[in-house]
């Protein structure tokens, strides 16, 4: 008996199916990729909020109540400034980045080059710090966090009556410093980036005043 070959249309079908199979495995492979980039650039974002913020706290909480100059010519010191888009402060700077000492550390809310703002850290050794020389940082200013809508520092110090006072977006009290900082931040959508609202206590003023419980959001007298 004569083998039966395929016929012409046979022949299509079944190239036509395997075309199907391979176009569904195709889009099946590439979902897959997608989905697992997309997992690890959420994995990166939130990862690079949380070491910054991390870094953040670090810093401010641990700030110290060392006096910097503020103009050589009238001996003006500061322990701290800030407004709604600078503050600055000394501090310790982590052992990895450090060569010993106090640093003058700034953070700063910038325009990006692609629109928004950014959020930068720039620092310099205390000793030999002189504010009327424009002297290079010890590293080139880091940008902490970008695709900022819009941001604003607020500092909350102490009343005459020895109570929280107001938030204010300016600290100007020479000799001393604010008792919380807080950084509000409305993120771009785009950057996809989620950054709560952050209030940081100063160390260097809390232990005096209490502490700050974030449980209960305020001052606590004893945190010594």
């Amino acid at each position: 008996m004569r083998a039966r070959g395929f016929t012409l249309i046979e022949l299509l079908l079944s190239i036509l199916l395997l075309g199907m199979l391979i176009a569904g495995a195709w889009a099946g492979i590439t979902t897959a990729t997608k989905a697992a980039r997309s997992g690890e650039s959420l994995i990166d974002r939130t990862n690079r909020v949380r070491v910054a913020q991390e870094f953040i706290r670090r810093q401010i909480r641990n700030a110290l109540a060392v006096p910097y100059p503020v103009d050589k010519s009238t001996g003006e010191t500061r322990t701290f400034e800030g407004d709604a888009d600078v503050m600055r402060f000394v501090a310790p700077m982590p052992g990895y980045l450090s060569r010993g000492g106090a640093y003058l550390q700034t953070l700063e809310l910038r325009p990006a080059r692609g629109g928004g703002r950014e959020l930068v850290f720039a620092h310099e050794l205390l000793n030999g710090y002189d504010p009327d020389k424009h002297r290079d940082a010890e590293r080139d200013p880091v940008v902490l966090i970008e695709g900022i809508r819009s941001a604003r520092f607020e500092y909350r110090g102490l009343d005459e009556t020895g109570k929280l006072g107001e938030w204010e977006e300016e600290w100007d009290e020479p000799g001393t410093q604010p008792v919380l900082v807080r950084m509000k931040f409305d993120m771009d959508e785009r950057s996809r980036y989620i950054w709560p609202e952050i209030v940081v206590p100063v160390l260097a003023n809390s232990a005096n005043a209490g502490f700050y419980d974030p449980f209960y959001g305020s001052i606590t007298p004893g945190g010594g």
